[in-house]
This record gives C-alpha cells, sequence and structure tokens, in this order.
C-alpha cells in the first residue's frame, strides 16, 4: 500500500507546469484563506442573521482548531516522514514547491482544515431551507480539493495523507456543523415557545 501510495503521489505530483505550480502555491498559502473566511462569515451573517450568523463563525472557529490540533496529535503519533525527507521520493523526480517544513506529514492538516471548514459552513448554511445553495455547497467543496491536490503537487504530502486529512475533516466538520444546527434549532423552539406565553 505504501508503495502504490508513493506511485500515484509521484504521478500527481509529476503533473505540473507553470500554471499549475502557481496555483498550487496559491492554495497552499494559508494566509490566501482568510480572504474566504471573510466572505463566509459575511455570507452567514447576511442568510442565517445575526444570532445565528455568530453561532455559525464559532463552530467554524472551532473546527478549524479541532481539525489542526488533531492533525498535530496524529502526525506525532504515527511519525510518517513527508515525502521530501524520502529519498525514493526525491530520487523519483519529487517536485518541491516550498521548504520542506516538518518531518512528519500523516496526515494532512491543510486538507483536513480545507474539508471540516467546508463541511461545517455548508451544514450550517443548509439550516436556512429557503435555498438549496448548491453553489456555495459546490464552491466550498471545489476550494477544499484544490487545497488537498495543493499539498501533494508541492510534495509536501502524500495522496494517502491528503484523503486522511480529507475524510478527518469531514467527520470533524459535520460533527461540529450539525452540533450548530442543533442549537439553531433549540434556540427557535425556546423563541417559539415564550413568544406563546
Amino acid at each position: 500500500m505504501d508503495e502504490i501510495d508513493q506511485e500515484i503521489t509521484l504521478a500527481i505530483n509529476g503533473m505540473h507546469s507553470a500554471f499549475t505550480d502557481s496555483l498550487a502555491t496559491l492554495f497552499s498559502d494559508i494566509k490566501v484563506w482568510f480572504p474566504l473566511y471573510a466572505i463566509v462569515a459575511a455570507f452567514m451573517f447576511s442568510r442565517l442573521g445575526a444570532k445565528k450568523g455568530f453561532i455559525a463563525i464559532l463552530a467554524l472557529g472551532l473546527t478549524i482548531l479541532a481539525c489542526d490540533q488533531c492533525a498535530n496529535f496524529v502526525k506525532d503519533s504515527v511519525a510518517r516522514l513527508r515525502p521530501c525527507y524520502n529519498t525514493r521520493m526525491l530520487e523519483g523526480g519529487l517536485h518541491m514547491l516550498e521548504k520542506r517544513g516538518g518531518l512528519f506529514g500523516f496526515y494532512s492538516g491543510h486538507a483536513s482544515n480545507a474539508f471540516g471548514f467546508a463541511m461545517c459552513a455548508i451544514a450550517c448554511i443548509k439550516s436556512d431551507s429557503s435555498q438549496k445553495y448548491l453553489g456555495f455547497t459546490s464552491a466550498t467543496l471545489f476550494w477544499a480539493t484544490l487545497v488537498g491536490l495543493s499539498r501533494i503537487m508541492a510534495g509536501k504530502h502524500y495522496l494517502g495523507d491528503v484523503l486522511f486529512g480529507t475524510l478527518a475533516g469531514i467527520l470533524i466538520g459535520a460533527v461540529i456543523g450539525f452540533a450548530a444546527r442543533y442549537i439553531f434549532i433549540h434556540r427557535e423552539e425556546k423563541t417559539g415557545i415564550r413568544q406563546e406565553k
């Protein structure tokens, strides 16, 4: 399995050009994510209102924190070297787009954060049943997918690192996102009871 993962990673990493390198560098840069966070936050407030929007932002922040800390814990526990520290990968032509960074890469924190954020945002926004939000769902998942692929293109992660990061992010984001939706429903029920009284 490890050899297959290495071969697929080298194949994906080897499909680089000036355009894909620029794209991978862009999506790997966490600073570029902040404008997206701001846009999503504004969208939450505009569609859900101030109170639900605030809860949604808290849920998204908690998701990012949980994804990040879980990824760091697993990286240190599993201690799987990044491809950029693997001699076989380097000799196989691994293309690097940034500094090697920390030793261990399983699983990808970037992929986990991106998919966790996307999943939590989708769960929260869909509490508003007035629209289907297909465009929002597609855009956030597409962004998260590009983030995951960018880590392979940058030479920082194996495909397996990204896939596990994706699954971890989806799980964490779904749990926290649906917890936020439960709070939305609970608040609405309490507000309804008070108004009836």
